[in-house]
């Protein structure tokens, strides 16, 4: 079955718009309490939400459907989505809720909805979900009891404590210069408390969120303003979130940016090195990089590539027993501290190999040559049903153009309505000229 609502990532589009407007978040929040409803005991919710000024409207939505059919709700706030994941176990809740576009700017919102694991839903769950939602005006929900409500004041100390407590207690950066760019977003207030804590001179930027900034300007997206500061400053690193703070693009010393296969690469490097590696291997997406495919093969770690998205990663982590995994777009997963992208436990953590080793990042992130990579986007009426065969024909076509000097990958994203270009080859000039030919056949096909 074809889902209406759930995309790759939860449910995302333009607020007030459908999927996201006040009647659906409502009809979400009873449909998955429903789900749930076989079990005995009073049932849990935990809802979190980035900075956008829609998050008021869908936190009441959703708060309203879950009460409504006898759930408890608690609410965090703003908060990053990995801290929904780890709340929703600490709390012992049934599920867990972010409300967030992720990346995409202030008008968009989106609603990720976690189980009691704090693994995101899988698909299968998605469309039971959305099969009650599709029947939900015939069901009786009159003997369900209401359910409470009620804030949760420690939210963003449980998490501070947690993701401090990944590392060795004795270590500080004591003498590091960070610069903290939250993307007027969810991470704004625990990132550079975090970071503070453990020692660090704090540079915080992109932490005035006014409900219409979130992603604008500042954050993983948005780069030029941390760059500036970091190389204003001398900060010995920059780290840019995103809007839900679940990933992480580091600035190096120099102004270069490092993106989510070198962190790969250094943090996997390290725990094999430590003996923590599981199965001596790494999960990412077909998005990674060659260069981290022959790094890899050289340090004679498993590289493993799932589709696009990082619940696919996670999926695969959890049942194949592989415990670091994450994307080129910065969600780094590490399994045995988190269920999900987390983007200030990711620069904790490559912090304290900087500090341990006592290196600067751009020594760390030079051990992985990239390949040269060219991504383009190509917007289509979303009114259009694309045909994912046509995307397919296309993608041969264009291996077959940059043959075995690289590859291409053609894909629809799963949250907007873009035909994404990927191509990567150390031939710089075959590169553009394949992109190019590429670009010109979706627009003559797709206009």
């Amino acid at each position: 079955m074809k889902k209406r609502y759930f995309g790759t990532d939860g449910v995302r589009g333009i607020a007030n718009n459908s999927p996201i407007t006040a009647d659906i978040a409502q009809k979400i929040g009873i449909a998955t309490g429903l789900y749930l409803s076989n079990e005995a005991h009073q049932k849990r919710v935990v809802i979190a939400k980035d900075t956008r000024l829609s998050g008021y409207m869908l936190e009441s939505a959703l708060t309203s459907g879950f009460t409504s059919v006898g759930m408890d709700v608690f609410l965090l706030g703003p908060m990053p989505t990995p801290a929904v994941s780890l709340l929703t176990k600490a709390l012992r809740a049934d599920l867990g809720v972010m409300i967030s576009a992720s990346h995409n700017t202030y008008e968009y919102n989106g609603i990720k909805i976690f189980g009691s694991t704090g693994y995101k839903l899988n698909d299968s769950e998605e469309i039971e979900i959305e099969n009650i939602i599709q029947n939900i005006e015939q069901l009786d929900i009159s003997t369900k009891g209401i359910g409470k409500a009620k804030r949760i004041d420690d939210a963003q100390a449980r998490y501070i404590e947690y993701v401090k407590g990944t590392i060795d207690r004795k270590l500080t950066f004591e003498g590091m210069k960070v610069v903290v760019d939250s993307a007027n977003g969810a991470g704004y207030k625990v990132a550079p408390q975090a970071l503070w804590e453990l020692g660090a001179e704090v540079v915080s930027i992109g932490d005035k969120p006014n409900g219409l900034n979130i992603n604008h300007e500042y954050g993983s997206t948005s780069l030029k303003n941390i760059v500036d500061r970091v190389k204003k400053d001398k900060a010995d690193i920059g780290i840019a979130l995103d809007g839900d703070a679940d990933r992480v693009i580091i600035i190096d010393e120099k102004g270069d940016i490092i993106n989510g296969d070198s962190l790969l690469a250094i943090i996997a490097s390290e725990w094999q090195s430590l003996g923590k590696l599981l199965n001596n291997g790494v999960v990412a997406t077909t998005m990674s990089n060659i260069g981290l495919e022959e790094y890899f093969e050289e340090k004679k770690i498993n590289l493993i590539r799932t589709d696009i998205g990082d619940r696919y990663v996670v999926e695969y982590m959890k049942e194949h027993g592989y415990n670091i995994g994450g994307e080129q777009s910065g969600h780094i997963i590490i399994g045995d501290y988190s269920t999900t992208g987390d983007g200030l436990l990711t620069a904790i953590q490559v912090l304290a190999i900087m500090k341990k080793y006592k290196k600067k990042i751009s020594e760390l992130s030079d051990q992985m040559k990239v390949v040269p990579q060219i991504l383009k986007n190509f917007k289509y009426d979303k009114a259009k049903n694309i045909d994912p065969l046509d995307i397919e024909e296309i993608n041969k076509i264009g291996q077959l153009k940059i043959g075995n000097l690289g590859r291409i990958l053609v894909r629809l994203s799963g949250t907007e309505p873009l035909i994404r270009v990927m191509g990567e080859s150390r031939d710089k000039k075959h590169l553009n000229k394949t992109i190019d030919d590429i670009m010109q056949i979706i627009k003559k096909k797709f206009n």
